[in-house]
């Protein structure tokens, strides 16, 4: 795994950078946050790609236990894909709700990204 580090108005964001999928559980997502957290980062950067695909299947609770960890350690997280594939209503409700706070975002660019996490 990588982490390519995005510095702006002296926050320190980092972007996993990896082909494979590195969030297969809840517990993993937790591993990464504690990673990163001791490692000085203010913020985080993951790729949909890097994230099993029963995240996105609301029903069994992953994400809502995930998404509660970074925000029990005000840790922001910006997730980076193409939902617009999500078709369940409770799917596109979880992001839109996401969205409209300041500790999940779900985005379409690395650069939408770091635009919303820079925001202090």
């Amino acid at each position: 795994m990588q982490i390519e580090i995005h510095s702006i108005n002296d926050i320190k964001i980092a972007e996993v950078i990896l082909e494979g999928i590195v969030i297969n559980r809840a517990e993993d997502g937790f591993d990464l946050l504690a990673n990163l957290y001791y490692q000085d980062f203010d913020k985080i950067i993951l790729h949909e790609k890097n994230i099993t695909p029963d995240f996105f299947d609301l029903k069994n609770g992953m994400a809502g236990e995930l998404l509660q960890k970074f925000s029990n350690y005000r840790i922001p997280l910006a997730i980076v894909g193409d939902f617009t594939k999500y078709k369940s209503k409770s799917m596109i409700d979880f992001i839109y709700e996401s969205n409209k706070g300041r500790h999940i975002n779900f985005v379409p660019t690395v650069s939408e990204a770091i635009k919303v996490l820079s925001n202090p």
